[in-house]
């Protein structure tokens, strides 16, 4: 269950941390799907044969996949209520430190980094920092930026 935060309490909230999210395995047709919606179908990332014999010994998720779980682990962490209009803004910063290969269980700690006031309403930052199990690197490390606004931007 998330952690439910009022809107009007998320500054309170800034620089805590929300947890762990919990551990999802990254399955090889997760990675295949990923290749055919983005068209990046490079071999390290679909062809476990041709992988097998490059610098991974497997083939490996692409960054922007483990980047795209975000979502699901915010979700699943936290829950802003009282906000008309949620908006995933965008990311500020964006490292892949090391590689997730198929068949990898990855989550991540989260904190919220940061609470600022915009414009009819709030913009969070919130700090993933994913981890692989029994990897001493994070595969990702990301700062990503939610808007939260009190009314529908541009109606009145």
């Amino acid at each position: 269950m998330p952690d439910q935060v009022q809107l009007t309490d998320l500054a309170s909230r800034a620089g805590q941390p929300l947890g762990a999210s919990a551990w999802r395995v990254v399955s090889q047709e997760d990675i295949d799907a990923f290749a055919r919606l983005t068209g990046d179908e490079q071999w390290i990332h679909v062809d476990p044969a041709r992988a097998a014999g490059g610098p991974f010994g497997t083939t490996i998720a692409h960054g922007y996949f483990t980047l795209s779980l975000s979502t699901l682990i915010l979700d699943e962490l936290i829950e802003v209520t009282g906000a008309a209009v949620v908006l995933n803004y965008g990311s500020n910063r964006v490292r892949y430190p090391a590689p997730v290969p198929a068949g990898a269980k990855v989550r991540a700690s989260v904190e919220i980094a940061e609470v600022d006031a915009i414009p009819g309403g709030v913009q969070a930052v919130y700090r993933l920092t994913y981890e692989r199990d029994g990897a001493a690197k994070p595969p990702c490390v990301a700062d990503i930026v939610y808007r939260y606004y009190t009314a529908v931007p541009g109606r009145n």
